[in-house]
Parts: structure tokens; sequence; C-alpha cells
């Protein structure tokens, strides 16, 4: 009797063990016994050819009928099926044949049950894998939904504060000019640079909600104009003298290549970014300290460097301060002043650092041996601000013609 003629005598106990193990209902039996039939069948096939791969349309379909739940659990359940079907079958040779022909069967049978059990954990993770992508892609989208309701959210939440902002602002210059052309009432006066006071900070806090809106949706335009590096940070230098006087900091300024060269950019967008970084820079250095502000010229960039001898960032937060609303200063600490030492604030100037200058084409960037307060290790920002020698197009580079080298005209020019 040939082999698969043996296979053939052991098909109907084969197929009601198979049922009997697996169903507990009649209409899954019937359902069961319809697809062990069809396995046999491919079982003879593969044995007849010598080929175990005409099962593989059946292990496709038993992979792609996987439940939800089945793909959601560690388990393996099209793996566990086919393992089971092997021990029903080497069981089955043994009790229906003799000796010698259940040795022939179950070492002829072996191999193919080997392809089958490798073909069904490859099938199954596939499965797995890629209902696991599909809901990571998911979630992606759910985040980014939620990431644009938020961004939505902060853009209306900051234009509607603007008005009510702008009365507080003109009724309290319209108190403070009543108030000057009287004499003997300074400590009125007093109370409404209180309200002065928190109204500017308060506009700011605004105006970088609406530029995080603007950022994260992609709508940051840059007015692209002639800048010197140098000139944004002589006007820093003199707008945070106060702060730093008050904090008895030192800011040093130093040449550098590049620093002195025109280049095409935002002067205001460029400012706000080397404003931020320095703020924090004032704020996380201790009284007394030194703020550095050094840099280099490479190909095709101006990278200006930051260097503080403040408390410093720890490794795993050093990403994370340029995403909105993060901090690692003391929020006890909120109302205590945008410099002063470790002072809190809402957590958007390093992000809005960040889209201001990757809008430009740069990058920035921190290093810091970490943090300690009593050692204090420092920081370095890194800023990389594109070295643009030509216009950005025909309208700025007729704008500022008599800004631009002989060379740079003629090459503006040539393409009217």
């Amino acid at each position: 009797m040939s082999e698969v003629e043996l296979l053939r005598t052991i098909q109907p106990i084969w197929v009601n063990r198979v049922v009997q193990s697996m169903a507990r209902g009649a209409g899954l039996r019937e359902d069961l016994r319809i697809q062990a039939e069809s396995f046999f069948t491919k079982l003879e096939q593969a044995l007849e050819t010598g080929d175990p791969a005409w099962l593989d349309p059946i292990l496709t379909d038993w992979s792609l009928s996987l439940t939800l739940t089945d793909l959601e659990v560690s388990a393996s359940s099209v793996l566990k099926f086919t393992i089971l079907l092997q021990q029903i079958t080497i069981e089955t040779c043994q009790e229906v044949l003799d000796d010698h022909q259940a040795l022939l069967m179950i070492t002829t049978l072996l191999p193919i049950f080997h392809y089958i059990i490798e073909k069904s954990a490859q099938l199954e993770m596939e499965a797995k894998v890629s209902h696991l992508t599909a809901q990571l892609e998911q979630t992606r989208q759910n985040l980014e939904k939620l990431d644009k309701s938020k961004s939505d959210f902060i853009a209306v939440a900051a234009h509607e504060l603007k008005t009510p902002l702008t009365l507080i602002e003109g009724y309290t210059a319209m108190l403070r000019e009543m108030l000057e052309q009287q004499n003997g009432i300074n400590h009125y006066l007093t109370m409404v640079d209180g309200i002065s006071n928190g109204a500017r900070r308060l506009r700011t806090i605004i105006d970088d909600m609406i530029d995080v809106s603007l950022i994260d949706n992609r709508l940051l335009s840059l007015n692209i104009q002639p800048v010197w590096i140098n000139r944004l940070l002589q006007l820093l230098q003199a707008e945070l003298q106060s702060a730093l006087q008050e904090r008895h900091q030192t800011l040093i300024i130093q040449s550098f290549p590049g620093v002195d060269e025109l280049t095409f950019a935002d002067p205001e967008r460029l400012l706000q970014v080397f404003r931020n970084v320095l703020v924090n820079a004032i704020k996380f250095t201790p009284d007394h300290g030194t703020i550095t502000i050094n840099g280099r010229k490479l190909p095709g960039f101006i990278e200006v460097s930051i260097t503080d001898e403040g408390i410093g960032i720890d490794a795993e937060d050093q990403l994370i301060i340029f995403e909105k609303f993060s901090r690692i200063g003391n929020v006890a600490l909120h109302s205590s002043g945008k410099t002063k030492f470790k002072g809190g604030g809402p957590g958007l100037g390093l992000h809005i650092a960040k889209g201001i200058i990757e809008a430009h084409g740069g990058a920035i960037w921190v290093e810091s041996n970490g943090y300690d307060e009593e050692k204090c290790p420092g920081s370095t920002f890194h800023i990389l601000v594109p070295h643009h020698l030509e216009p950005p197009d025909m309208k700025t580079a007729r704008l500022f013609a008599s800004l631009l080298t002989p060379s740079t005209k003629t090459g503006a020019y040539e393409s009217e």
C-alpha cells in the first residue's frame, strides 16, 4: 500500500478527531469539518508531489481569518491549531496503522508538518504585524487630530484674549495720562504701572500662543530682508541690559567669522530666536554668572552659540525642552518673572525658536553635561542660521539693490 493510500486510510478517523477536539456546537462542527477535509486534501497533494507549498492557500486563509481578539493576544492561534493537527495525525497513525506503516507515515509526514508549522508561524506573525502597523497608524492620525485641535484652540483663545487686552491697555494709557496731569498722586501711577506691566506680559504670552499656532499649522510667514547677526545681538544686549544688571550677570559677545556678514532672513524673527534663548540663559544662570555668545562660519551656515553658566539640563530633557508647554523650571515660581532665577513660564520660547529657525532652513540644539544646581555645569545652545548671499526673489533684489555687491547684483538681474 502506497503512502498516499495509507494516508487516505486514516482520513475519516482523523477528520472526526479534529472536529471533536476543536468544535463545541453543531454549526461550528460542520464548518470545521469542511476546513479539516480541505486541509487533508491539500496534505494528500503535498505528500503525492513532495511539495508542501500546496498547503499555503489554506494556511493563508486561516491567518487572514483571525479575529481582532486573536490578533491582540500574545498567543498564536493558527500555530497552536497546526501543532494540534500534527499531534492528532501522529496519534491516528499509531492507532489505525500497524507499527511499520505508522512509522513510515509519521516519518514521511513530519517534514511536511515542519513546513506547515513554520509557515503558520510566519503568516500569523505577518498578520499581527500588519494589525499592529494599522493600529499605530490610527494612533498617529488620532494624535495628529488631537494636536491640531489643541493648536486650533490656542489660536482661537489667543485671538479672543487680544480684544479685552487691547481695551485694558487703552484704558490704562488714558488713566495714566489723566493722572500725570495731576500732582501728588504718585501711588496711583505706581498701580497703573503694575497694570501696564501685567498687560504687557499677558500680550507677550498671547503673541507666543499665536506664534505656536502658526508654527504648528505651517503658516509662519517670513519677511526676508538683509540681516547682520552682530547688529541683532547688539540690539538684544541693549534690550536685556536692565535684566542683566538686576541679576548682576555679564553678557559677552565675541566677534567670530560671519557675524558681521550680510545674509537674507527675517530680522524680527531671528531677533525673537536669539531673545528667547538669551532670556532662558539669564533665567537659569545664578546671579553674578556669565553668558557668552560666540560662533563660527560653516559652509552655507553661520552658527551662533550661546553658552551660560547655569544649572544645566539633563540628557533626557535636552529634546523635551523644544516641545511646546515643556519646562524644567519650578512651576511654583511661574509668576516670578521671565528673567528671575529659575522663574517659570508657559514653556513656549524654545518651541517658537525651533519653529522659526527651521522655517528659515536652519536648526537649533543644546549641549549640557547635566543638571546640577550646585556645580552649575551650564548649557550651550547652538543656532544654525542659513547664510544666503543672494535675495530670495527679484522683488527683494530690487528693493535692496544698493546693499548688494556688483557680482551679486549681476547674478540677481541676469534672470530678468
